[in-house]
């Protein structure tokens, strides 16, 4: 890997096969509605390569025989390959040659390098045979920013030393499959069928295909360009297209050939024919140099509102990450029913499905582009109603929210996993992460305290917080003994510890991350149906049978829910201060690597559930969501005192007993440090930072990035380390020192203005306020000192 000589590049300076799934996912390009991996056009599928492309909520639900039962799954749909090139040198009174790839023995120099600043992709690769004749391969690719239907590659040829032709083939490919991650080769992973093409005039060739459930239709159209021009022979397959041509080249005379990719599904309005579609699409681009330019510009215009500036190698991968969340979620989202899928669109692990990181990522999209956050919420507003549906099966009321969600809205979280160390498939628990909730509850709070957005709030917002808190009311039974209300038979965020030693009946009682999260939610609807207009008021009371006596239930329970303490520190959950300690040397010592003890302890015939030791952090999520004013506020509430010292014995127990198994570990853990002003907050932040860059869970970033990890950790630099929280009372900034992170700089959307400036330095703090119709905007700094910057000024402030 190479740094780049001016913090926008990101590149490889060698091929190395053992990395090339990472390389092609952190190489992945995108528009928020469709992403293709930075795979080599020269290859199909294998051990080594692997295309893929992914259409934002495009998802196929099949069944599958594993340890003898039927198991249902959904998954995000790999599209059929519109990269693939194949080529050979034709030399002068020869033989073909082979075709040629990175694994070809002729390969003598091969690089790569994404640009963010421009949104494109660059393939460099040298060929050399025996003889010494040489032959250059450079590709450039886009998935275009301003278009969400299109995407480009080209392809230039250099001869060294002989002359000839260049035999090429374009090649439309929908023989795929979801194969890209091992741990599910025993599932189905056919999601395409009814394969139809056609060719059409000016080099356009088209294939659709459909998924079997729900049943999108799927339509690609590819229009190849040569330089020079020369006619296409061409040949329909049972699963796509091939158009083959022979350019002639020589030493100064080049050759090129441009695809240009047009995608059209059946869900795309207005409803029309997709096959056609797309042939008209690409038949009418621009040629390759234009498209490129309008790309290029529309990313610009991303950078200007979303982009963090932090020098050094810390900003570079920051920078990363702000481009793969980008292109995971573009304002073309904002016209999407989607989710936020956990691995982005870059990779099949998780299946593509959306679980609670919305959590880490609508924080960074409320600043800086709220009309995608909102598009996010609504996408949980159209599932409300499977929410519901899933809290009566529970018999429940409210809505209770799936802990993996897809398509459809229904619970999507697997029932068996395989655990590969052991080749045990196993009972899987996790969709007992009931806190899923009231993340989704937390999230339309934040989004309207940060944007002033009352429409959403008192609109679908409010019906998705009202709800959560009916489920919570619900789900909390009064325990006579304690006279407080208990949650039991339930996951926490650590997913480590799924039932008690022994345990028949699955799940753990009263997760503190849980009920406490539970009190909020509960508190916060109290809250909102004081605010409410009347006539919403009354509305909303009719709709949800919400009479006095309920009312003053949610009240009962938010200051009564059970929180287990023991030595004085907050339990993860009852009963967890009784379990064994685990011997965390001796398993570093014998394993090495132990972030997934849960494997490791079945493959030993042990279990995770007999032991303090978590895989992320759980009860330190709490220092994640709230400050530490607001979380002593919250357990006051909840009758308990929640001073510094109580707190900071807390995260140090839970800190010393996780295995950080997961990449938002680290995260949250730095999240934490950072507002205790601890010692080794940057250990963590950094960790975060490299996650995917690093791999550091040995294999995972090749199957998609971790978008939370990613939106998390510019999150932290901008909220975490500035304290800065948009709200109704304006901007309020406490900064933390880190000496790791001095300066850097980053534009906001708040208080009704946009491209708002901050520039943090070791004891100042600049902000700019755009000139603009707005009034002032109001600051809150360190030691409630309050403030205003006008429109058109610039303000600096001592901190």
């Amino acid at each position: 890997m190479n740094s780049g000589r001016n913090g926008w590049t990101w590149g490889y300076d060698a091929y190395e096969p053992e990395r090339e799934r990472q390389l092609e996912t952190l190489c992945t390009l995108g528009n928020g509605r469709f992403a293709t991996r930075g795979s080599a056009p020269e290859c199909v599928a294998g051990t080594v390569h692997y295309p893929g492309t992914y259409l934002a909520g495009c998802y196929d639900r099949r069944t599958s025989l594993v340890d003898g039962r039927a198991v249902e799954n959904e998954d995000l749909v790999n599209l059929p390959n519109w990269t693939l090139l194949r080529y050979r040198c034709l030399p002068r009174g020869e033989a073909a040659g082979p075709w040629l790839s990175p694994d070809s023995g002729e390969l003598r120099h091969h690089g790569v390098r994404l640009d963010m600043r421009r949104g494109t992709l660059h393939r460099d690769l040298l060929f050399q045979d025996a003889r010494g004749r040489g032959l250059r391969v450079g590709h450039t690719r886009i998935v275009h920013m301003g278009d969400p239907g299109l995407a480009a590659q080209r392809t230039t040829f250099h001869a060294y030393g002989w002359r000839g032709e260049i035999e090429v083939e374009s090649v439309l490919d929908g023989d795929v499959a979801n194969a890209g991650v091992e741990r599910y080769h025993h599932l189905e992973s056919r999601h395409l069928s009814g394969h139809r093409t056609v060719f059409a005039p000016g080099g356009v060739a088209g294939l659709s295909c459909r998924t079997d459930d729900p049943g999108h239709l799927i339509a690609l159209a590819v229009r190849t360009e040569t330089g020079p021009e020369r006619p296409a022979r061409t040949t329909g397959t049972s699963t796509g297209t091939v158009q083959t041509y022979r350019l002639p080249i020589a030493r100064g005379r080049s050759a090129w050939c441009a695809k240009t990719l047009a995608l059209r599904t059946s869900s795309d309005p207005p409803p029309d024919d997709p096959l056609a579609t797309a042939v008209a699409a690409a038949a009418r681009a621009d040629a390759f140099p234009a498209l490129r330019a309008a790309h290029e510009a529309a990313w610009q215009r991303l950078w200007e509102k979303g982009e963090l500036r932090v020098p050094g190698e810390a900003g570079r991968v920051l920078r990363l990450h702000t481009f793969h969340l980008l292109q995971t979620l573009s304002p073309h989202t904002a016209g999407l029913d989607v989710g936020v899928p956990a691995r982005g669109l870059h990779g099949e692990a998780y299946r593509g499905h959306v679980f609670w990181d919305e959590l880490f990522v609508l924080p960074y999209l409320d600043l800086h582009f709220p009309a995608v956050a909102r598009a996010l919420l609504m996408y949980r507003h159209r599932r409300l109603p499977a929410a519901r549906a899933a809290a009566r099966r529970a018999d429940q009321q409210g809505a209770m929210y799936p802990w993996q969600s897809g398509g459809s809205g229904r619970e999507e979280t697997q029932e068996i996993h395989l655990n590969p160390r052991s080749g045990h498939w196993l009972p899987d628990r996790s969709r007992l992460q009931r806190h899923v909730g009231s993340a989704v509850a937390y999230n339309v709070w934040k989004y309207a305290r940060a944007t002033g957005d009352r429409a959403f709030l008192y609109g679908e917002g409010a019906e998705i917080l009202l709800e959560v808190a009916w489920f919570w009311a619900g789900a909390a039974v009064l325990d006579p003994v304690l006279e407080r209300y208990r949650i039991r038979g339930v996951v926490g965020p650590d997913e480590y510890h799924d039932a008690y030693p022994d345990a028949v009946r699955p799940g753990i009682d009263d997760n503190a991350y849980t009920n406490v999260t539970a009190a909020w939610v509960l508190a916060r609807g109290i809250d909102l149906l004081r605010e409410l207009p009347a006539a919403r008021r009354a509305e909303l009371r009719d709709r949800l049978a919400l009479d006095p006596e309920a009312v003053a239930r949610w009240d009962d329970v938010s200051r009564r829910l059970y929180v287990p303490f023991h030595h004085g520190i907050v339990s993860q959950f009852e009963g967890f201060g009784e379990l064994a300690e685990l011997d965390w040397e001796a398993y570093r010592e014998r394993y090495g690597d132990i972030r997934r003890l849960d494997r490791i302890l079945e493959a030993e015939g042990d279990t995770v559930n007999r032991y303090q030791a978590s895989k992320q952090a759980d009860t330190l999520m709490l220092g994640y969501l709230f400050r530490p004013e607001e979380l002593a506020g919250l357990f006051a509430r909840l009758g308990h005192r929640m001073d510094d010292e109580t707190w900071r014995a807390t995260v140090d127990h839970h800190l010393r007993r996780t295995s950080h198994g997961s990449t938002l570990s680290s995260l949250v853990h730095g999240w934490v440090l950072t507002r205790l002003k601890g010692a080794g907050a940057w250990r963590y932040c950094e960790e975060a930072l490299l996650s995917d860059v690093a791999d550091v869970q040995g294999g995972t970033t090749g199957e998609g990035v971790h978008l939370g990890a990613m939106a998390g950790t510019i999150d932290l630099v901008e909220r975490g380390i500035t304290g800065l929280e948009a709200g109704p009372e304006g901007l309020r900034v406490a900064p933390v020192a880190l000496r790791a992170l001095p300066r850097f700089a980053f534009t906001v959307s708040c208080g009704g203005h946009r491209d708002v400036r901050l520039r943090m330095l070791p004891t100042r703090l600049g902000v700019r306020v755009p000139a603009g119709p707005g009034g002032p905007l109001p600051l809150v700094l360190p030691g409630e000192r309050k403030c205003a910057v006008l429109p058109g000024e610039e303000r600096w402030f001592a901190l």
